[in-house]
């Protein structure tokens, strides 16, 4: 085939390649909502029209945390100096659902000023993307990273290190970072004593492991809950969506349901309050 003959071949594919090809993104107004979900790959922030949260006034047995965030969070807002906040503890006792309670609370208190934006433990090595895409706006943002944590031979701990403090440009003055996770220092004691016991200088091996903690400037714990702040939580649940039930049958079903489960906690709560909206034919609204 010759040039004159294969010209026109190649004209017409790549005529139908440019139609499959989607159209470039345009770009996103970070003003439109409160709430966005990082994606990776193609880059790109998604805006989140609800969030899913508990009023920030239904949390019981958390306040000394909550009073702490809320104020981190609301200096941050208004343009003053805050800390990288690391919420540690037990299981389904409120971490996450404190810091978009928190995020809702300062939201209503000072409109536009504050966005909340979600990234998954698998992105944090396009954690530098997303802050170069947010530090030239005028808003300021939380990055939340839910279930924070890192194994064995998982070395994306370091790229977060940098881009919360030690690298030459640091994170932006209009972005903090909150984390939740289950561990304290973000990685498992099995790792950690492993370091220790393997390593020539063994000192050194476990700081290398447990520096990315120190990163955050906040530290709160979360704790299991005993039976009075339990039934705290439930008796809240109650009253705020309107459960007529008496207080002795309520506590008595809210036990049934946690020794069911094996534990108490505000999920648990949650999900037993869940249930008896479910057979009282009452919507949570």
């Amino acid at each position: 085939m010759s040039d004159a003959q294969l010209l026109p071949l190649l004209t017409r594919i790549a005529e139908a390649l440019e139609r499959l090809a989607p159209p470039p993104p345009g770009r996103l107004d970070l003003g439109a909502a409160d709430a966005f979900v990082w994606h990776a790959d193609p880059d790109r922030l998604e805006p989140v029209p609800t969030v899913n949260r508990v009023e920030i006034g239904l949390l019981r047995g958390v306040e000394r945390q909550r009073d702490i965030l809320l104020d981190n969070t609301t200096r941050f807002a208004t343009g003053l100096p805050a800390n990288n906040a690391l919420l540690w503890g037990s299981r389904g006792m409120g971490k996450s659902s404190l810091v978009k309670s928190v995020h809702a609370a300062v939201a209503q208190d000072h409109p536009g000023t504050l966005a909340l934006v979600e990234i998954h433990r698998e992105d944090i090595p396009t954690l530098p993307r997303l802050l170069a895409r947010l530090k030239d706006e005028p808003r300021r943002f939380i990055l939340f990273c839910d279930d924070l944590s890192f194994d064995h031979d998982d070395a994306h701990y370091k790229s977060l290190k940098a881009v919360l403090e030690g690298g030459i440009e640091g994170r932006p003055e209009n972005v903090v970072f909150y984390a939740t996770s289950n561990r304290r220092h973000l990685m498992p004691r099995d790792m950690i004593e492993n370091e220790r016991s393997t390593a020539i200088n063994p000192a050194e091996a476990v700081e290398e492991k447990v520096s990315l903690s120190d990163r955050f400037g906040l530290w709160l714990g979360f704790h299991n809950c005993d039976q009075p702040t339990y039934f705290a939580m439930i008796e809240g649940y109650a009253a705020r969506f309107g459960l007529d039930i008496p207080a002795e049958q309520l506590r008595a079903e809210a036990v049934e349901w946690s020794v069911t489960r094996g534990s108490r906690s505000g999920r648990v709560a949650w999900q037993f309050i869940q249930d008896l909206a479910g057979r009282l034919e009452k919507p949570l609204r």
